[in-house]
Formats: C-alpha cells, structure tokens, sequence
C-alpha cells in the first residue's frame, strides 16, 4: 500500500522525517523516499530501493548532508517518490499514495488535449506520482488541481505536495480510505498515516483530516483551504490487518480493535454450535496475534504461542518478488515450539485468508511438529473482490482470491450469481465452501468472522466503512 511522512518547523527536522517515514515501514516494501527543503539551498532529494534491505539503513548515510525546516517522505509498494515537479505551478515535491484504475485512459487522454510525453520507467509505464502531477498541472492552482485530479482518478489517491517555499499540502483522498493526522509541538506541525509515529517523535495530536478534506501548513500553524465531504469509506483492514498495534483511526485503536474481533469470533461461535475442544488458542504472527488473545479470552481457552517468526533476516515474507522465493522464507521463518505443538489440538486466528498461499505449508508444518488437530479462524469475512481502491490484496483477478477459487470450482460461473449466499453465516453454499477449503489444506474446521463483527469492533456507523472486499458494495 504505503504511507507518508512529513514536517514543518522552526527548526531542522530532517531526523523528524527520516524517523517518522521508518516508522511507515509496515505499509510497504519496494521503495523508500525523502525530500527536504531549505530556505536557502532549496531542495535536496533522495529515493533507494528497501525490498532486500530496510529505509532506516539505506537513508543513514544520507542524513549528512540533508538540512531543512520542513521535508515530506514515503515509504511506497509501487513507483519511485517523491518526486520534484516544475510546471506553471512553480517548483514543487509530490508523493502519493493510492490506486489509478484508469491510468490508460488518463495517459492518453493527455496525449491528446494536454502534453506530448511522460518520462517512462523501465517497464515502459508510467510512474503514477507523475502522472498526478500531470492532473494536478491541468488547473491554475495546487488546489484546483488536487481536485481535479482526484475527480479524475477511478480508485483513491491521496497525497502530500510540498512548495518550493516549504509549505505542504495534504490531501486525503476523496471517501478517506486512509487517514491523514497531523501533529503539533513547540516547533511546528507533522502530517501522518500513523499517529504513534510522530507520537514519539514528541508531537501531539492536533487534527485528523476529514474525506477529501484539504490543509496547508508552516510552523506556524495549518488551515484548510478546501473542505472535508460528507460521506467518507475508510477502509476496514487498517484495524484488521494494515494498522500498526499502537495506531488509532477516527479515534479506535487497532490493538483494541482486534482484541475485541477476537471476543466477537468466539461469542457468536459459542452461539452458534459451539467452539471445538482444543488445548490452545494460537495467532497467526503478527496480525493475528491480537485477533487471538481476544478469542482465547472469550472462550476461556488457554492462550499459547506454538509457533514464533525469526524475523531478523526476513522480517516480512512477501518481500521477495519470486512467489516461490516468499513461499521458502515463509517456511523458514516459522519456529515450533514442540512442547506446545506434539499432541495438541490447535485453534489458529490469523487475521485475514486472501490467496491462500502459505495456509497449506502452515498445517504441514504443524501436523510435521505433531499437532492432533489444527482448526483455523479468519478474523476477516470470505474476500470475495480484490480491492480496486488500495490493492491491498495484491490480486490482480477476483479469480486469485481463494474463496473466488474455490466457489468456481464447486459450481462455475454459476457460483457467481450466488455470492451473497456464500458470505451467509450458515447458508448450504457457505458450508460447502467451507467444507472444501478445509479438504485442500487440511484444517480440522475452519470459520470466518461476519461482516457485522468486524464493523462492531471497528465502532464507527457502518456507513463510514469500506467493505467492499467482502460485499462487493461501494
């Protein structure tokens, strides 16, 4: 996905930036960027690869020669960025995080009414911040062109720009996807996906921009110079998935949030038929960890830890581009802790099954290490639609979901027209589902959270929260 960071004050915060942007990390793995700004010298700009190695060692080297009272940075899981832009507009930086499903069409659609060329990256693409820049060149001012831009963009985008006298402009997307919170502290102000980011860097909460919602800030002060819409999506996977444990969007933190989930799993399983007889209740690590504690609290079944990730070397096991690569590191990864795996009845809670990749080698590992019985627990409903608005899934096709898999192979193109019924919590397709996933991996049972936990847990009106993954509905 990715995230930003970024900062103005009355002093250099060029160590605010680089911490703030690390502190990102978890929303992406492709590339890391940075861009300061100094009243005198102007810009200075610097954009590494992090798939093989992390922001925080690429950029050290780099701190010694940026200075600056204000700097923007990004982690992002697509294109390089930031990047500097000359235009009518004057000099500015931009980076953006989100998804353009109709970057064809814009692309050429510009070929015809506005310009002659992009600057293309190896693969012959566009990279997708200049092609912003490109929508956002079109008006007479940044703001009428982050308007238009995001008018323009099938998808979500939101960004932050940074002028060439050192201002920023941040901008959430049109239905708030994503969050965007700002900092205060004696110096100056801070922009932010994550809250605990600048929360250690000594800032304090100060404002948290509403759906479309656009602000300046200097160090002395932020104003919105376009307001927030009504109606905002923000999407439900930064609680179940996505989120840092220590951050809090519209005010819920995620920790708590999955801890809750965890209760809701368990209560309506206990209502519902009731919970297997298992010796321990395990997460999936990280995510599902808290999903986890929270069921193993409601059900009043011992929590334990089978199973730890060696992290050191491999922190995240989608880094490698190479499926069969990811699939090797997974395995590594994955420790057993034999006293608590060799003849026990397992209940693993993961916190979401998309692809189903790395489900099959989990059972193996454990019935290998000599588990009786291994139930799994989604902590998130069936995904039903990749994402079309910030790809977290990494699906290209509805058809690489595992549900999708799994439901055309029980009925075709007829199980399409039938997709509601297999979300139903106890629906006959719902259970022949269920039933054949657990055949393919070997799970002993296998349940998923509802539509109606989830968003219980979350606590915000059902009607600001984007589920489309699961419902297909806008």
């Amino acid at each position: 996905m990715g995230g930003f960071f970024g900062a103005v004050s009355k002093r250099d915060c060029v160590l605010d930036i680089f911490f703030g942007v690390d502190y990102h990390s978890h929303l992406g793995t492709k590339r890391g960027g940075m861009i300061i700004h100094d009243i005198e010298d102007g810009f200075q700009r610097q954009i590494h690869s992090i798939e093989n190695t992390p922001f925080r060692t690429k950029f050290e080297n780099d701190l010694l020669s940026f200075h600056g009272n204000s700097g923007i940075g990004c982690i992002s899981d697509s294109d390089p960025q930031p990047l500097m832009i000359r235009s009518h507009l004057g000099l500015y930086a931009l980076t953006t995080v989100g998804i353009i499903n109709n970057s064809d069409e814009l692309i050429e659609k510009y070929f015809q009414n506005h310009g002659n060329q992009f600057m293309a990256m190896s693969s012959g693409k566009v990279n997708s911040t200049e092609l912003v820049a490109s929508l956002i060149n079109e008006k007479e001012d940044l703001v009428s062109g982050i308007l238009h831009a995001q008018d323009e963009i099938e998808g979500s985008m939101t960004l932050l720009v940074m002028t060439s006298e050192g201002e920023i402009i941040a901008a959430r997307d049109k239905m708030g996807r994503l969050p965007v919170l700002i900092g205060k502290n004696d110096d100056g102000y801070c922009v932010s996906f994550e809250s605990f980011a600048y929360h250690k860097l000594g800032y304090e909460d100060c404002y948290e921009l509403g759906p479309r919602e656009i602000v300046k800030m200097n160090a002395e002060g932020i104003e919105t110079i376009s307001p927030a819409g009504d109606d905002m999506r923000i999407c439900a996977f930064l609680w179940t998935y996505y989120g840092y444990p220590n951050s809090r969007y519209e005010g819920r933190n995620v920790e708590v949030m999955r801890c809750e989930n965890g209760k809701i799993m368990a209560r309506n399983e206990q209502q519902h038929g009731g919970i297997p007889e298992v010796d321990y209740v395990a997460g999936v690590p990280d995510s599902g960890v808290p999903h986890a504690m929270g069921y193993a609290h409601q059900s009043g079944i011992e929590y334990a830890r089978p199973f730890v990730k060696y992290t050191p070397t491999w922190p995240r096991s989608f880094m490698p581009a190479n499926q069969e690569v990811r699939n090797q590191v997974a395995k590594m990864k994955q420790i057993p802790v034999p006293e608590l795996i060799d003849g026990k009845k397992l209940l693993l809670v993961d916190d979401s099954i998309v692809r189903g990749t790395q489900l099959g080698e989990t059972v193996d590992f454990l019935y290998n290490a000599g588990a009786k019985e291994v139930h799994m627990r989604s902590a998130c409903p069936p995904i039903m639609y990749a994402c079309k608005y910030l790809n977290f899934s990494r699906s290209n096709s509805d058809k690489e979901l595992l549900v999708r898999r799994v439901i055309d192979e029980l009925e075709g193109e007829e199980g399409d027209k039938h997709l509601q019924e297999y979300t139903e919590a106890n629906s006959e397709r719902r259970k022949c589902m269920l039933k054949r996933i657990c055949e393919m991996f070997g799970f002993d049972s296998l349940e998923y959270q509802t539509v109606e936990g989830v968003l219980e847990s979350i606590g915000l009106d059902k009607s600001k929260v984007c589920t489309y993954c699961w419902t297909g509905k806008e």
